[in-house]
């Protein structure tokens, strides 16, 4: 691995820990120079479409890009604190994707690589980093996705669980009701998880909730402020929270602007020699330890 010299500036111990758990917890959600957009309402159901009409037209509606960069405001929150942090996304569609997290004057502490079969996470005030599969952590959140859930979250888009994309041949595993203001959408994985969409009469995703057979954990992602980016639709909000038990035990806001879609991205992601290989359940392990 080629040597890379970063300066970080100095952060007090506490800080150290918030900034840490905030990066942990986006990655267990799986894990300015704004100009104004025009804003793009939601729009109750209508009359009901034919079970395919309604997918099809939900395929054609959602977000188009082969390559997307973002500037994100990342605001977490807790039942104790909050606390926001600039992040930069940059994504090549279904082959990986960046986040960059700059919490103090634009400079980089972590910085995390998801791909088609493994994450990986540089932690530059701590030098370490983390190379894992996700076939390895498995077992160590309570819900688990693939690269394209994590993808589809990421951009608004309605998927099938473990699968690239969704086949017209598989619409039929859906179960779709449209009688109420919006239409609701749901299936289940092989391993029990249930997954329940929304959307509005546009067939615009307002929100996607997945929870696990038990009903012990949930997480939900909610689409918000709708405006036009690169001449399409896109939710400029997206309100993240992770739940036990029926209650949320905290969550992420992401606030979006700068969007490009289909311009040149460059995936670098190059490791300090010096930095010290970690698994991740040693940093989920630190963390919750230095909140005790």
């Amino acid at each position: 691995m080629r040597r890379m010299t970063t300066l970080v500036p100095a952060i007090p111990c506490q800080a150290r820990e918030w900034v840490s758990l905030a990066f942990i917890l986006l990655i267990i959600l799986f894990l300015s120079g704004c100009k104004t957009s025009k804003k793009v309402g939601t729009v109750a159901s209508g009359s009901a479409k034919a079970h395919d009409e309604f997918f099809e037209a939900m395929e054609e509606h959602s977000f188009q890009f082969n390559t997307m960069t973002a500037r994100l405001n990342a605001e977490l929150k807790t039942a104790k604190n909050n606390m926001s942090s600039r992040v930069d996304l940059k994504m090549v569609r279904d082959s990986a994707f960046q986040l960059s997290v700059q919490p103090f004057l634009g400079i980089e502490v972590f910085r995390a690589e998801f791909t088609v079969d493994s994450i990986k996470v540089v932690d530059r005030m701590n030098k370490r980093y983390v190379a894992e599969r996700y076939a390895d952590l498995k077992g160590q959140t309570p819900i688990e996705f693939n690269f394209y859930n994590l993808q589809a979250l990421f951009t608004n888009h309605i998927f099938l669980p473990g699968k690239q994309e969704i086949d017209p041949k598989q619409y039929k595993r859906f179960k779709l009701n449209q009688e109420g203001s919006t239409a609701e959408i749901k299936v289940k994985d092989t391993m029990g998880l249930l997954y329940t969409f929304f959307a509005d009469g546009e067939e615009k995703l307002l929100s996607t909730y997945i929870t696990d057979p038990s009903e012990q954990y949930a997480l939900q992602w909610d689409y918000s402020d709708f405006r036009v980016a690169e001449g399409q639709p896109f939710p400029m909000l997206m309100d993240v929270q992770v739940l036990a038990n029926g209650s949320s035990q905290g969550g992420i806001a992401f606030r979006f602007s700068r969007i490009q879609t289909n311009v040149p991205v460059n995936l670098d992601f190059s490791i300090p020699a010096k930095y010290k290989r970690i698994t991740f359940a040693q940093i989920i392990k630190s963390i919750s330890n230095s909140q005790q």
